[in-house]
């Protein structure tokens, strides 16, 4: 096969780059997909076999199910060609795409040897066709590195799981980094509930000059020594004394700062940024993102084109020819004075530095000129990036500031007054937190040594806050901060504490459910040698050691493996682990204490005295970590009545789709009551009954799968007035009314009826 003249396969991972990279290729190139990862370690068993006397660690590779036609046609059309690129993303991730591909081209391929991969941090033709100069082999250290990660966290998660599946509920999961991060939120919340805030006095003064002109000032000193009010009678001991005191102007401070600009992003600050300004999700963020990188069709409609460099990287770094294209845009586009002499570098410590920072490809594509052609969140978070990376290559913002201290006998108060002089990167990039005006207005008159007034005193309480809620912002930054995680896996992290209902939200702020706090105290306490901050931390670094080639794959795995064992045996062993949460309520039916068990359906209470009492019902929590039962829940026998199976009693229970009522005989007697409507059902004359799903609920015919009729909205059962129909759906209207509409299409009969307000 003559290799110049044969065709040539070139493979990414998203399909969404074809089209995009096919513009800059010529049509001796075939560009396939693999859509993600092609292989993984199998569902339902393990995958990892180690060796007890070697300590050799293999993995049993599979096929994902839904991915062997798409192997299959890549490995067809590989069989034609000459030379094969594997272009999957620049990360560990991608890496092993890379291999996993590979190793199934060359069961086909006619010389392993040209099979290459290559890698690019832009998609630009400059870039795709640098890379396939520079083309190389996979990187088997950066595969041991991921293949190390993949096997940890199966570990973790298919041998603990099982376990909590026995203690506490089914369906829980654990993971190396999933159970810290809600560690995190767990160990935050334990410091809100016993937070004592202490209370403190500021003292605020009006002082007037000559000329009547007034500036306000804090009392910052008494007898030189820092004001220390720590209560009330403390702040009106000298609010009392103030009057007596002649002020002068002590002394002006005056002095100018400077605020450099941040760096670009990188994939945790654009999170935290994004959530910050946007109010994006983690999770959003990403996706948003990866449209960006992947090409948003422009001026033309059916050519996409990428906007921004590739967007899961902890590295600062900017490409020289990106710094070149910024600074000549900066001088034209605002001038020489926004121009340092030099370029900003930035570096992050410990960072893989694989590609580059996030940045856009071409900064002339301003958010004004192409912001018409993108979506909104597009739109949104283009000029987030955009801005920020323009800001970080300009000169500092400039500030001008004045202190100015007051003294009268033995107090002395301080006022601040900051002012922007230069606005600098913050013409184009403002950030949370930037001072934009004075915080004290300084009169122009003022000077040292003239005699002040002073005028309306006032006293003012504090309290210590005790330390805010995790929101995905700052979590992220905290887990950045810890070393846990990589940027990559951050938006998985947040999202599996979630669906798990290990956490919930409120105001944007994690705050750990019951089960939550059940499941981290377990772990914590039964795997303290991998459930730990500082473990996870240094699992990352021993992770990019064996990228780096300086660690061995196997050597790390045991060491940690062995550990871990004699915790699980121990942890798996221990009957004694408690599956409820103890209470100090009552059952309403035979007085025990309730506990807060753990169903499918989330957490409830129940009686301590199971099976013999049979009670059931939610629980809520209070603020000092208390629980309260919802008055809703517990209605006595009389009140539900008898089954009318075996007329024992009926009683409340929570099922996977909520509350519903059933026989308190169960599993005796399986009776669940079961709301239906008076009209048979159209198709059989069946009964038509309300059942729940994950969606809601719908009104279904009970012989189901029989009968399939299913009517999804509410029902009124009248008579269509104009085809006579048994039952009108009731749906939503504008303005919180209501729309009664007939089910049959033909005869298109609706009314709008008007609901009371209130």
């Amino acid at each position: 096969m003559d290799i110049d003249k044969a065709p040539k396969l070139l493979i990414v991972e998203s399909p969404a780059k074809i089209k995009t990279i096919s513009k800059f290729l010529g049509k001796n190139f075939k560009i396939m997909s693999t859509f993600g990862h092609v292989r993984d370690l199998p569902e339902r068993k393990l995958g990892i076999e180690r060796n007890e006397e070697t300590h050799k660690i293999e993995l049993q590779y599979v096929t994902i199910a839904d991915k062997k036609d798409v192997v299959a046609s890549i490995c067809k059309e590989a069989s034609k060609c000459g030379e094969v690129f594997l272009a999957s993303d620049p990360d560990r991730e991608g890496e092993i795409i890379a291999w996993h591909i590979g190793e199934e081209i060359k069961k086909v391929f006619h010389d392993p040897e040209h099979i290459y991969r290559i890698t690019f941090n832009e998609i630009t033709e400059p870039a795709i066709l640098e890379a396939i100069k520079r083309k190389t082999k996979v990187d088997n250290d950066k595969v041991s590195a991921q293949q190390a990660r993949r096997i940890l966290d199966r570990w973790v998660g298919y041998e603990v799981s099982p376990i909590l599946w026995k203690k506490i509920a089914k369906g829980l999961s654990a993971g190396r980094v999933q159970s810290v991060a809600l560690m995190l939120v767990c160990t935050r919340e334990e410091e809100i509930l016993a937070f004592k805030p202490e209370e403190s006095w500021s003292v605020h003064a009006v002082f007037t000059l000559e000329d009547g002109s007034t500036m306000h000032a804090e009392l910052s000193k008494i007898s030189k020594k820092t004001a220390k009010l720590n209560s009330k009678e403390d702040a009106d001991n000298v609010l009392s004394q103030l009057a007596k005191a002649t002020y002068i102007v002590a002394q002006i401070i005056d002095k100018k700062r400077a605020k450099s600009p941040l760096p670009p992003f990188m994939t945790s600050t654009l999170q935290q940024d994004a959530f910050n300004k946007l109010g994006f999700a983690v999770e959003k963020t990403m996706s948003v993102a990866q449209r960006l990188y992947e090409g948003v069709p422009l001026s033309n409609k059916d050519e996409p084109e990428a906007l921004i460099t590739y967007m899961r990287t902890d590295s600062l770094r900017i490409a020289e020819t990106a710094i070149t294209g910024v600074r000549e845009y900066i001088k034209e586009e605002f001038g020489k004075e926004y121009l340092p002499k030099s370029p900003h570098l930035y570096a992050k410590k410990g960072a893989q530095d694989a590609h580059e920072s996030i940045r856009p490809i071409e900064v002339s594509r301003s958010p004004q000129k192409i912001g018409h052609f993108l979506k909104s969140d597009e739109k949104k978070l283009y000029d987030l990036i955009w801005k920020r990376f323009v800001a970080c290559q300009m000169t500092a913002a400039e500030y001008f500031q004045r202190q100015i201290l007051i003294e009268g006998g033995k107090f002395t108060f301080k006022a601040n007054g900051s002012t922007l002089i230069f606005d600098g990167f913050l013409k184009v990039y403002m950030e949370e937190d930037e001072e934009t005006d004075q915080a004290v207005k300084i009169p122009k008159g003022i000077a040292e040594n003239i005699p002040l007034s002073i005028g309306n005193v006032a006293g003012k309480q504090h309290f210590t806050q005790p330390p805010p809620r995790y929101s995905e912002a700052t979590l992220v930054k905290e887990l950045e901060k810890q070393g846990i995680g990589r940027p990559s896996t951050y938006a998985a992290t947040l999202s599996t504490i979630q669906k798990r209902q290990y956490v919930n939200k409120d105001n944007k702020r994690f705050t750990p459910t019951e089960l939550g706090t059940a499941v981290s105290s377990m772990l914590t306490k039964n795997l303290p040698d991998v459930i730990n901050v500082s473990f996870t931390a240094k699992m990352e670094e021993n992770l990019d050691k064996i990228a780096q080639g300086e660690a061995d794959r196997d050597t790390v795995l045991n060491e940690f493996y062995v550990e871990f064992k004699k915790d699980l045996v121990a942890f798996g062993g221990n009957e004694s682990l408690k599956k409820t949460i103890e209470t100090d309520l009552e059952c309403p039916q035979c007085q025990k204490l309730l506990v807060v068990r753990f169903g499918r359906a989330g957490q409830f209470a129940g009686c301590s005295g199971f099976p013999e009492c049979k009670f059931t019902g939610n629980v809520t929590k209070n603020e000092d970590g208390t629980f309260a039962l919802r008055q809703d829940d517990g209605p006595s026998a009389e009140e539900l009545g008898e089954c009318p199976q075996c007329q024992k009693p009926l009683s409340k229970r929570v099922g996977r789709f909520g509350p519903f009522i059933s026989c308190s005989g169960y599993p005796d007697c399986k009776y669940i009551h079961q709301e239906a409507l008076k009209m048979p059902c159209p198709l059989d004359a069946g009964r038509v009954t309300k059942r729940r799903w994950r969606g809601g609920s719908f009104w279904g015919c009970a012989n189901y799968p029989t009968c399939k009729f299913a009517i999804f909205a509410g029902v009124q059962e009248t008579p269509c007035p104009k085809c006579s129909s048994p039952y009108l759906l009731v749906q939503k209207a504008k303005e919180g009314n209501l729309k009664h509409a007939c089910p049959n299409k033909e005869c298109k009969f609706s009314e709008i009826v008007e609901t009371e307000k209130e």
